[in-house]
């Protein structure tokens, strides 16, 4: 062999290495989830399942992605803190998680100002892709007014004519229910009564009770969340109401996460959600298995928020996002259909569209389960003051 040839073989072996590895980028990911405090079951559900749609979804993609963990102790201030650590310190390329929808309005604009493509994991603000909208950011679990909104028309469909309203007296209580009424009224029912409990502070749910059930309503609709949704529905049950005041509410009432704290007294609830994991198609099959099998627990809809975004920050990568800007500029185009159904993203808000399921809690083999009982259509949100600018192409 000639050393001519021999120069261009090496050559030509030495480019096609460095191509390979042009190919296999390195896609740093900032996880900012609380891993302490009251929230630490929900962004433990969405780190374990991330880490499992990587594993399923990431291998073709071409990339490594390597992952910084951060703890936000579901405070505004440590969020803040840790978001600039990531960006600045670390020099994430991408940013995924966010449980509070306070730490997430705490970071937007830090996110926003540095050009940082950010996938909420959970946070449903619905300023968040409203008014206060980004093109670095892209929802990828589910907003405030989404789940509760077409819930109002399917009640009413069912004959429930008269609703009285409880939630606690904080931004995602005010949203959801408001949503859930607009909703309810326009299909022609009727708000009959409201009580708003302090949030974090009301131990005794007796005395809204008593109101609700002096009020000649047809049904109660409630949104609670964590140990509150525990407490409620073990006191609605100890009242003595739901035969004659039935109960319905955002699904996150009856998670799957905690709902075998509530036991006997969830039975018969009906809630409305974006996931539940007895829903009934092979990728969701799939998911169950899966999540299973790494954690021994039954995924919740937070653990399908983690294994979406990550489903979707691998499709981006596919479609050719390298950096900051061409992920940003590569999230809201995702598309797939996943345990959720169909997924897309809305450009006019990055939000996400995903259709809602209807389920009523009862009791199965293996204790309590999910009984799917509707899928409403999905439907973008109203752009709520969104003007998204024309940042990333």
């Amino acid at each position: 062999m000639n050393k001519t040839f021999r120069a261009a073989l090496a050559g030509l072996v030495t480019s096609t290495a460095m191509l390979s590895a042009a190919c296999a980028e390195d896609i740093k990911v900032g996880l900012l989830l609380p891993y302490s405090g009251v929230y630490a079951a929900l962004g433990q559900d969405i780190d374990d399942a991330f880490a499992l749609g990587l594993a399923t979804f990431g291998a073709d993609s071409g990339a490594t992605f390597e992952i910084v963990r951060e703890d936000d102790e579901v405070k505004p201030p440590v969020g803040l803190a840790k978001t600039k650590k990531l960006i600045l310190q670390d020099e994430v390329d991408v940013m995924v998680g966010v449980v509070s929808s306070g730490v997430l309005g705490a970071i937007r604009d830090t996110v926003d100002g540095a050009g940082v493509p950010l996938i909420v994991a959970n946070a449903g603000n619905d300023e968040a892709t409203g008014e206060a909208c980004s093109p670095f950011i892209t929802r990828i679990s589910f907003s405030n007014q989404q789940v509760n909104r077409p819930m109002g028309k399917w009640m009413v469909d069912q004959g429930v004519k008269k609703v009285f309203t409880i939630a606690p007296d904080y931004a995602a209580g005010r949203q959801m229910i408001d949503a859930f009424t607009t909703g309810f009224t326009a299909a022609g029912g009727e708000v009959v009564g409201q009580e708003w409990p302090a949030f974090q502070k009301t131990q005794d749910f007796g005395p809204f009770l008593a109101n609700a059930k002096a009020s000649g309503a047809d049904a109660v609709y409630v949104f609670f969340a964590g140990g509150e949704a525990i407490s409620f529905v073990k006191q609605y049950d100890s009242f003595g109401m739901k035969a004659e005041l039935p109960l319905y509410g955002s699904g996150f009432l009856t998670s799957a996460l905690y709902v075998e704290a509530q036991g006997p007294a969830a039975e018969g609830v009906i809630t409305a959600l974006h996931y539940v994991p007895t829903l009934d198609n092979p990728e969701n099959a799939a998911f169950v298995a899966a999540f299973k099998e790494k954690t021994g627990r039954i995924p919740s809809e937070y653990a399908v928020h983690g294994y979406d975004s990550a489903r979707a920050l691998v499709e981006a990568v596919k479609a050719g996002a390298t950096d900051r800007e061409t992920l940003a500029a590569a999230l809201p185009k995702v598309s797939f259909t996943g345990p959720r159904g169909e997924l897309r993203i809305d450009p006019a808000t990055n939000n996400i569209v995903q259709p809602i399921h209807v389920y009523e809690t009862v009791a199965g083999a293996d204790g309590l389960t999910q009984k799917v009982l509707a899928t409403l259509p999905a439907e973008a949100d109203p752009v709520n003051g969104c003007a998204m600018p024309a940042a990333v192409n």
